[in-house]
């Protein structure tokens, strides 16, 4: 399974972490904060270390995006309810937090043959359409991802609600075009 630099690239999480957020108190509290009605019903906020960016809602859910890792979107979610309770903002003790998706990036090492990539699989779980866009969309029933295949041999697995699903995702692209010859 390794040698294919599988890496993480953005893991999206949701939470509630209160019943209702004053958005115009957190953005004139939070350096940074950008809430504009008008644009967008969110506000939004960025962290450095680790780096995420959050979009909070009025309903008291928090989405959490452009972490690296499971571990560091805790770790942000943690921090953002201490610094909200530190402007006497009430948060939710222990949040029910939910990875929606996980995006990462492989590379098998090879070049490959798109147009007899997309034959080999069968159409009913592809879309190649080279003049639309340069890769293949292969979408997998087990693990449930979508992975984009480029001629470079470089996949984007996106959908994963685990590291564990992108990984099988990488797997089970990396047997199928083994066993039809095209790896």
């Amino acid at each position: 399974m390794t040698g294919y630099n599988i890496k993480i690239e953005n893991v999206v999480a949701s939470t509630k972490l209160a019943e209702s957020f004053d958005l115009t108190k957190i953005e004139m509290e939070f350096e940074g904060a950008e809430y504009n009605k008008q644009k967008f019903p969110g506000l939004v906020y960025r962290v450095s270390d680790p780096k995420a960016a959050f979009l909070v809602f009025t309903s008291g859910k928090v989405v959490c995006t452009g972490a690296k890792n499971v571990e560091d979107v805790h770790t942000v979610i943690k921090n953002m309810a201490r610094k909200l309770n530190s402007i006497g903002v009430e948060t939710v003790e222990d949040p029910d937090i939910t990875v929606q998706n996980i995006v990462a990036s492989a590379d098998l090492h090879a070049i490959l043959n798109l147009n007899a990539i997309a034959i080999g699989l069968g159409l009913e779980n592809i879309e190649y359409e080279p003049e639309q866009f340069p890769g293949l969309v292969y979408r997998i029933d087990e693990p449930k991802v979508v992975v984009l295949i480029f001629s470079s041999g470089k996949l984007v697995v996106t959908g994963g609600k685990s590291p564990e699903d992108c990984e099988m995702g990488v797997e089970v692209v990396r047997q199928q075009l083994d066993s039809m010859g095209l790896l």
